[in-house]
């Protein structure tokens, strides 16, 4: 199961408590806010899309945070396709609605966006579609092997912080 995968990981390094698995649905971005009582810009969501080899990359995002395609094709160099359905579980090692940034294949590439960065915590999935995982921005971006920090959003002017 996606969710002990998750544990394990988290029991590496020292952050297993951090886990929570609801009794509820978490599979989208209002239904983990709701779960876990917090505002939607908080819950950090892994968008999947095709790269240009055999795998995926997997951009994180602030729950409220929208891709935008101008800034995708600057900075990966081609248009952004998101996965289809079926192949989310294959090349993310995941199943939709619950997509974790870390633990994937070594095909799935993992990049922050920077729309996290406004947050002291954020919640990514954890392996289903009933859990996530309590997060700094630094500890998600070590934990998830992430490549960088991107700016690949539209613009959140009015946003709130942290």
């Amino acid at each position: 199961m996606s969710v002990e995968k998750v544990r394990s990981c988290l029991a590496q390094v020292g952050m297993e408590s951090r886990l929570t698995v609801f009794e509820v649905s978490s599979a989208t971005v209002e239904l983990a806010a709701k779960a876990l009582g917090v505002e939607a810009a908080r819950i950090a969501k892994s968008i999947s899309f095709y790269d240009r080899e055999d795998g995926c990359l997997l951009i994180v995002t602030a729950g409220d945070g929208k891709i935008d395609n101008a800034k995708f094709k600057s900075e990966f160099g081609y248009k952004a396709k998101m996965l289809s359905r079926d192949d989310v579980e294959r090349l993310t090692g995941y199943r939709v609605g619950g997509v974790c940034p870390f633990d994937n294949p070594p095909e799935a590439k993992v990049y922050c966006d920077v729309s996290l960065k406004r947050f002291d915590w954020v919640y990514p999935a954890g392996g289903s579609d009933n859990s996530c995982v309590k997060l700094t921005c630094d500890e998600l971006f070590r934990i998830s092997g992430a490549v960088k920090w991107i700016d690949v959003c539209k613009s959140m002017e009015g946003s709130a912080t942290a």
